[in-house]
């Protein structure tokens, strides 16, 4: 019997992509695997694996995740409905893109004239309209408050990108020891808000913290101010998301719900201090599982000696015209630094388009709904989206790099008319974006009804999603970890790959 993360599974004549998974991490964790065992579970990974019939299996080398937090409308994005009621339809008609029948948002004239590089999925339908990041990017069941409010519950699943790090541990592939294969930009989740405890999302849940995204922190300069309210809270501060200086940076911080005082920078690697002696003191300050803090050591000490990693936080290698096309804005240079990482050899790259300052911000507009659309999101997500589908084609890299634009749910067909108008949270229709890596070009699936309130045909589940992802990055989604108690869970439960938007 062999068992990994309290997991027990017999080995048989018949070993399969799964078993490679549950048995292929023994050597990783010093449980004395043979050089024989390892190439034979090495070579078991190359056979079929249910769902490998379908197009696209392993077609996408590595995935952008742009993570719109707070959930955009669906209605002033990719599924308008200019014939509606004013107060549904809003203030903005459509535009036709350069799809037939694919109008989007006429806030949207970038994406309007690139959606022949993408998919857009109509009919995204769940039943949690919480902000259960975490319920939108792990098979985790259902989502609940106190879950969603405690990144580290023992009941959470692991984070996709977490899961796409261990298949490929598991079968020593994409392992280039310098980049790191699943890290978030621009900062740890979470991390920038005020007035509420951290959410759960991005994280490796029963994987453990080894499997944990690595983490970039932002030093630069905002340079417009925003005005934000919260219950009796008043933020009236230099606001990145809305425009940065061409100087700011992203560097290597610390693991993610790690001592924050742990901090990677590449000036300090270039220092004559002892990095070993920065860890041993984290180490000592670190929870019981710190396998986190140890997986940042050995990255620190590959990046000693590559240039790879440095070359790709370094934006001055980029021209002028290439990073003003993403938009001088968090999000955007956080999104070219993602293309950047991809092409150094990363694997699963996120960008959060998070909260900053108070809590209840970024896409989550419950109110002044309209002037925080007009003169932020929609135009910042309008360039980046935009630069980076135009960027990753003309450079041949969009047939293998997938990129999904992500969000929990959307939000309600009727506008509220309190706080300068809002939209509540809506997770029974709202819409998706998918492109490249093995996504079909200039597609619509699903369709919702006469209010972008319910879909009409084909509804798509965010587990879908995951199923969809994992297919395309040469992960079987019927594979199947085992838990910390050893139970058997699988990637995804009731989801299907999404044979309708692969190419």
């Amino acid at each position: 019997m062999i068992r990994v993360l309290g997991g027990r599974k017999q080995l048989c004549d018949g070993l399969t992509r799964r078993d490679l998974l549950h048995a292929g991490g023994l050597s990783l964790f010093g449980m004395g695997l043979t050089d024989a065992n390892i190439s034979a579970l090495q070579a078991a990974s190359a056979a079929a694996a249910p769902g490998e019939t379908l197009p696209g299996f392993g077609k996408a080398k590595a995935c952008i995740l742009l993570f719109l937090y707070g959930s955009p409308s669906q209605l002033e994005t990719f599924d308008p409905k200019p014939a509606a009621p004013s107060g549904i339809r809003g203030e903005w008609g459509s535009i036709p893109s350069n799809v037939p029948g694919m109008d989007v948002c006429e806030m949207l004239p970038k994406m309007s004239r690139v959606m022949d590089r993408a998919t857009v999925i109509r009919s995204m339908t769940h039943p949690h309209p919480l902000h259960g990041v975490a319920f939108a990017t792990s098979g985790i069941p259902r989502i609940l408050g106190p879950e969603e409010l405690n990144p580290r519950d023992t009941s959470h699943w692991p984070f996709m990108g977490s899961v796409v790090e261990y298949a490929d541990r598991m079968k020593a592939a994409h392992g280039a020891a310098d980049v790191p294969g699943n890290l978030v930009l621009p900062f740890a989740f979470s991390s920038q808000r005020i007035g509420e405890v951290a959410r759960a999302g991005p994280y490796a849940g029963f994987l453990g913290g080894a499997y944990d995204p690595i983490s970039v922190d932002f030093d630069g300069k905002a340079t417009k101010n925003a005005k934000k309210t919260l219950r009796d809270m008043t933020w009236d501060q230099p606001e990145p998301y809305r425009g940065i200086t061409p100087e700011s940076r992203f560097r290597v911080g610390p693991p993610m719900g790690s001592n924050p005082g742990v901090d990677l920078t590449f000036d300090r690697l270039d220092r004559r201090r002892s990095l070993l002696d920065q860890f041993e003191r984290a180490r000592a300050n670190a929870p019981d599982d710190d396998s986190g803090i140890e997986r940042h050591r050995s990255m620190a000490y590959s990046m000693l000696g590559s240039p790879r990693l440095r070359q790709a936080f370094d934006l001055d290698r980029e021209s002028a015209d290439t990073r003003e096309m993403y938009g001088m804005t968090l999000f955007g240079q956080a999104t070219l630094t993602a293309r950047r990482l991809v092409e150094a050899g990363g694997r699963f790259i996120t960008v959060f388009w998070d909260e900053y300052g108070l809590a209840g911000t970024g896409w989550d507009t419950h109110w002044d709904h309209y002037n925080r659309m007009r003169d932020e999101l929609l135009p910042g997500l309008d360039q980046t989206l935009s630069a980076l589908l135009l960027d990753l084609d003309r450079r041949g890299m969009l047939d293998e790099t997938l990129v999904l634009c992500l969000s929990e749910h959307g939000r309600t067909p009727q506008i509220t008319t309190g706080q300068g108008g809002g939209r509540d949270h809506w997770s029974r229709c709202y819409s998706t974006l998918l492109a490249g890596g093995g996504i079909a070009r200039g597609r619509v699936v699903g369709r919702s009804d006469k209010v972008a309130g319910d879909p009409v045909d084909h509804p798509v589940s965010p587990k879908d999603i995951l199923a969809t992802t994992y297919h395309l990055l040469g992960v079987a989604p019927d594979t199947m970890l085992a838990d910390r108690q050893g139970r058997p869970m699988p990637l995804t439960q009731d989801a299907k790959v999404i044979a309708e938007a692969l190419a």
